[in-house]
């Protein structure tokens, strides 16, 4: 017994191949990522983001749901112990889509570094958690890969795998920043 109140997740409940790692990123959502970015830099005291667009366009593998995928994000990446990642869900449908409609914005994942995407999909899969949304061939190199996995019923929310780019593209222009 927990002494949590029934339908709540089961705490520390992570698939196998991930149990042990320690979470490298946190994902939230913002419905305007300027916005969020001047948000969030006043709460963590820094201004310095990584952006990125993401899509079919930057993102040569990108899938949903077992389709291949047409979403479109932009992303703002800053720290690293855990980096955290805002999200401004573009085009849908996707998986940012789906849980702002059923939870509104704010926390969505928390990100696991691995070597291989590819590796911990078929690792995770095999663990018994559905792949919900990935995509690779973002880097420089055509390199980097994530995934993301079901895993509202034991965590509460999702957890997504991070093969970093061995050299990540330059960053987009920081959008101008609203408070």
């Amino acid at each position: 017994m927990t002494g949590l109140p029934a339908g709540l997740p089961r705490p520390g409940v992570l698939p196998a191949p991930l149990a042990g790692l320690p979470v490298g990123q946190v994902g939230i959502l913002v419905p305007d990522l300027a916005a969020g970015i001047g948000t969030w830099s006043a709460l963590l005291g820094t201004d310095e983001w990584l952006v990125y667009t993401y899509g079919p366009d930057t993102v040569p593998q990108l899938s949903y749901r077992g389709r291949p995928g047409t979403f479109r994000m932009r992303v703002a990446l800053t720290g690293s112990s855990p980096q955290v990642e805002l999200i401004e869900s573009l085009e849908g449908p996707s998986i940012y889509t789906e849980w702002i409609s059923e939870h509104g914005y704010g926390l969505h994942h928390l990100g696991f570094r691995v070597p291989s995407a590819e590796k911990a999909i078929r690792e995770v899969t095999a663990s018994g958690v559905d792949l919900l949304q990935s995509g690779s061939g973002y880097g420089q190199d055509g390199d980097g890969g994530f995934a993301y996995f079901d895993t509202q019923e034991t965590v509460g929310l999702i957890v997504e795998v991070i093969e970093v780019p061995g050299r990540r593209k330059p960053s987009e222009s920081l959008p101008e920043v609203r408070q």
